[in-house]
Order: structure tokens, then sequence, then C-alpha cells
């Protein structure tokens, strides 16, 4: 049985109308809660929120002192009794990145959902190595049996 969830799914405003809908379109509702349930092993209140560029970049400069706009950014506050996050994923990032590595736009926000989920419970790919190979094994297994490719074999 899958982890009870509250969820928010938020659209800053993007660059057109086209644009936005694009995004919208690859992320309904339901199925951006069935990512994040598929990776959280406790209840969870998450917010997802996709933004522009300018809005990702003033986030990961001041968050992380990285200046420019990264694919997804997690806010963890609290990861027990209830994994308490923020997911922000920067729309032309994602974008960009999914035509890069020839996926569609929905395959690669579920897997950047995924990831965010799990770096909110705590998993981490930065310091170690052995960390790094046992987030991208879970990484792989969830987003496989949501029906995606493994995001890490071509």
């Amino acid at each position: 049985m899958l982890p009870e969830l509250t969820l928010s799914l938020q659209f800053a405003k993007l660059a057109n109308a086209a644009t936005t809908e694009k995004h919208r379109a690859a992320l309904p509702r339901h199925k951006v809660m069935r990512w994040v349930r598929h990776a959280l092993d406790l209840p969870g209140e998450i917010t997802v929120r996709i933004v522009d560029a300018e809005e990702g970049q003033a986030l990961n400069r001041e968050y992380r002192r990285r200046d420019y706009a990264t694919n997804v950014l997690t806010f963890d506050y609290s990861q027990e009794p209830v994994v308490c996050a923020d997911l922000v994923l920067c729309a032309p990032v994602v974008e960009k990145e999914a035509k890069e590595q020839g996926k569609t736009l929905q395959a690669h926000y579920a897997h950047l959902i995924v990831h965010g989920t799990l770096h909110a419970q705590g998993w981490d790919h930065e310091h170690d190595e052995e960390d790094a190979q046992a987030m991208e094994a879970r990484e792989s297994v969830v987003v496989m049996r949501l029906g995606f490719d493994d995001p890490y074999r071509p």
C-alpha cells in the first residue's frame, strides 16, 4: 500500500501560454501524485512547484550558492513521522534536458520528481559515491515501476 500524500501542485507564470500549457499537460495532478507516492516511504506533505529560469536561478543562488537554474531543488522540512518538502522544478531546464536526453517531457519530469522526493527523505548523491549509487539504483527501480525507461540507461 502506498503512503498517504497531501500534494500541492503549483505553476508559476512561464514564458507564454503555450509553454505553460505544454508543462501542465505533462504534469496531470493524478500522475504527479502517483510519482511522488511511489517514491515515498512514509506519509507526505509535498509541494511541487514549476518555475521559470529566473525563479529557479534565484532560488539556487540563494539556497545553494550556485548562480544558475538547475532542474530540481528540494527543500526538506521534516522526514518523520511525515515527509514535508517543497520540490521546485525549473521548466526550461527540464525541457532542455529532456530534449538532449531523447526523453519525453513527462518521463523527465517523473524522474526528477522521484529524485526530489528521495532527497526529501534523506537520500543523497553529492557526498559519497556509495550513496550516489544507492540513490541512482532506487530511482531506477521506482521510475521503471512507474512504466518509464531506466533514466540512467540509454
